[in-house]
């Protein structure tokens, strides 16, 4: 009996999620220029990453869920938030015309050959990943819920705290 009850602690034990470094990937901005996530960056504060396409709707609601409250996320925490669209160099085009209509303040950077997303394993979007200070990816998250904004929030508050 005893044994059953270590074994269940060592199998929950080992499934904890593990950090692991933003791998360097050359994207695009919406302005056409070259940038390497490697150059991401917020001075040593949290780090929300965004994966979207202009066709997801469950995509559009968290990036402007998101937006109306980044303001308030930005000073109270200092976080910074990179959208990354997945969409491919035929629709791309839509990005910049979708960014600037609604506003958003994110940095937006444009992964046309999916290389990042890749690189990341993501299978879904929308999929957010949140980083610390350092750049290493600390939490993930696939689809969109209302109300999961919250989570990204809290997580970055507590990544804040054990710093």
């Amino acid at each position: 009996m005893i044994m059953f009850f270590w074994g269940l602690s060592f199998a929950q034990e080992s499934q904890a999620p593990k950090t692991f470094p933003l791998p360097s990937v050359d994207l695009k901005t919406i302005d056409g220029k070259s940038f390497n996530t490697k150059d991401i960056e917020n001075e040593g504060k949290p780090i929300i990453i965004c994966f979207f396409a202009t066709w997801c709707k469950p995509c559009m609601v968290e990036l402007k869920t998101i937006a109306d409250v980044y303001d308030d996320w930005k000073d109270e925490t200092g976080v910074k938030i990179y959208a990354v669209s997945i969409d491919d160099s035929r629709s791309s085009a839509k990005v910049s015309p979708l960014v600037h209509g609604n506003a958003w303040e994110y940095e937006v950077l444009l992964d046309e050959n999916q290389d990042f997303k890749r690189a990341l394993n993501v299978n879904d979007i929308p999929h957010t990943f949140i980083l610390n200070g350092n750049k290493e990816v600390v939490w993930q998250h696939a689809s969109y819920a209302p109300g999961v904004e919250k989570e990204y929030i809290e997580t970055v508050k507590k990544l804040l705290e054990e710093k």
